[in-house]
């Protein structure tokens, strides 16, 4: 009700604001989002508010498509693979400059790729170099070609190059700005070129004249339509309606999901969405904790809470409700595990507790061997992440388990989830494919952070190692199929709803098509248009 209330005042503000706020430059966008990343170096963040940015402002060897499974061409216009998986060979476009006006070079992309991976003087510790791949050595064989080699095969190499971790900076503006690169400016290869930041309000862009290689996924190679893009930060979800209703702002996809409905109805509002869009909201478990250490507790947990109610409760009915790990959409889903997940059936959780052992406590709360079946969940404090706690907790509680909630501002809340003081948690996430998703939470190396769950498991870790070596398709479904069941027969994680993606553009504006590669709205920038 709180959300429906602040959606019709949204609606109504904007019908009142005066017409002269909403007068933009001529070629000026300004696109809003709810919060700032805290740089913009590509290899220091893994914000997507870094993200989106970073997209705009340097390029990638290879491209994503829109069906988030196709590679496409980037700043290298072909590549080969040697036949056994370790050695990628690219080849540069060669009219690439960067936005000082220098050309790109074979030696730009070794000293990104080693700087990302932590082979660069001063060295940089990017949280996510596994991305990468396991490297033996990248190395310029002339101006214009590269050679990646591999210690391993890594099967999804070329996706993970898509990503904003993989961007092409310029090594002379990372030794002159050292720590503030990303800060105190920027200097890339993208449409778009820095021209000033103000932390928590405004990054300014302004656009690369000479910029004519944008992917193939795109209508527009460039140089970019329009000449200055503003990422404005507000805030308040009930003043970025208000602000597009008014057009004083052009572009946003951080509109929560109570909002939709209404805009939708706007005449003036367009609307863009993506199907294969991959952002999880789940609830995790630490496997090594009293009473969530036992799966007939976790899978009773499936059982208890009804996901479609949560997903229309929470999100308006705008998230999908999620039962496997992975969405069905993604490469090398596996049906099967799906099936092994634990329906919503309260009537059978109190049967499996009962038989596990777990007796009926007089407050309410089951006990098994003087053991109380309470945990403690931490969660980022959000109005989503509060309706799901409260939804969750009613729902275990009807079967007799009791769940104890912590919630933290996002400015510590990331300090408290990297120890062990919790048994549960809820966050979400981003991937591309089956193998991105396991890999990142899954492998006992990545205890305690981001494997959270303290899931520690050789066979699993034996079958992410052969789903990321999988040289074949088949080998790497196959791989990926394994992990995903295993999990649905333990249960360490209860996925919770599948996000959705949608991008709301005035009609002043064109080109606004929601992308999705790692949660990012709006990729490049290149299509976007001044129409009005």
């Amino acid at each position: 009700m709180r959300w429906k209330t602040l959606a019709a005042a949204a609606i109504g503000l904007a019908v009142a604001l005066p017409a002269a706020a909403q007068q933009q430059p001529r070629n000026q966008i300004t696109i809003m989002r709810e919060i700032d990343s805290d740089r913009y170096d590509p290899h220091r963040t893994t914000a997507l508010a870094g993200g989106e940015v970073l997209t705009m402002l340097s390029d990638t060897l290879v491209s994503m498509d829109f069906d988030m499974r196709t590679i496409r061409p980037g700043l290298a216009e072909r590549w080969e693979v040697s036949p056994d998986g370790k050695t990628y060979t690219f080849h540069l476009r060669r009219d690439v400059t960067f936005c000082d006006g220098k050309p790109l070079t074979a030696e730009d992309v070794v000293y990104s790729i080693n700087r990302w991976i932590g082979r660069t003087t001063p060295r940089v510790t990017s949280p996510v170099a596994w991305r990468a791949g396991n490297v033996k050595e990248v190395r310029a064989v002339d101006p214009y070609t590269v050679e990646y080699e591999l210690n391993e095969p890594f099967g999804e190499l070329l996706s993970q190059l898509t990503q904003f971790f993989g961007s092409i900076v310029d090594r002379a503006t990372v030794e002159r700005l050292g720590d503030n690169f990303g800060v105190q400016g920027f200097n890339g290869t993208g449409p778009y070129c820095w021209a000033s930041w103000t932390p928590r309000s405004e990054l300014v862009l302004t656009r690369h004249p000479t910029y004519r290689w944008g992917p193939p996924v795109l209508q527009n190679q460039g140089p970019a339509h329009v000449e200055r893009v503003v990422w404005r930060v507000i805030p308040e979800a009930a003043a970025r309606v208000a602000a597009l209703q008014a057009g004083q702002a052009d572009v946003a996809q951080y509109i929560p999901e109570a909002f939709w409905d209404a805009l939708r109805r706007v005449p003036t509002i367009r609307t863009s969405t993506q199907e294969n869009y991959f952002w999880d909201v789940f609830m995790g478990f630490k496997v090594d904790k009293p009473v969530v250490s036992d799966v007939a507790i976790r899978r009773a947990a499936h059982m208890a809470v009804d996901r479609v109610g949560l997903a229309r409760a929470v999100w308006s009915g705008h998230a999908l409700p999620a039962r496997n790990i992975v969405n069905p959409n993604a490469l090398d889903y596996d049906a099967q595990s799906d099936a092994m997940v634990p329906n919503y059936d309260p009537a059978a959780a109190r049967r499996l507790l009962d038989e596990a052992g777990w007796r009926m406590g007089s407050d309410g709360v089951r006990v098994k061997d003087g053991q109380r079946a309470t945990f403690l969940m931490y969660a980022i404090n959000n109005l989503a992440n509060q309706r799901a706690a409260e939804i969750i907790q009613q729902g275990l509680r009807q079967v007799g388990i009791e769940m104890r909630v912590q919630m933290f501002d996002a400015t510590v809340a990331w300090g408290r989830l990297a120890t062990q003081e919790f048994d549960a948690y809820i966050l979400s996430y981003p991937y591309i494919s089956a193998t991105d998703a396991l890999s990142l939470y899954w492998h006992s190396r990545n205890r305690p952070s981001p494997n959270r769950m303290n899931w520690n498991d050789p066979e699993t870790d034996a079958w992410l190692e052969e789903a990321r070596r999988g040289v074949t398709p088949e080998a790497r479904a196959q791989a990926t199929a394994n992990i995903q069941r295993r999990l649905a027969e333990q249960a360490p994680w209860l996925t919770l709803a599948r996000n959705q993606l949608a991008v709301f553009s005035t009609q002043r504006v064109e080109g606004a098509r929601a992308h999705g590669l790692y949660g990012i709205g709006i990729y490049r920038g290149l299509d976007l248009r001044v129409v009005r």
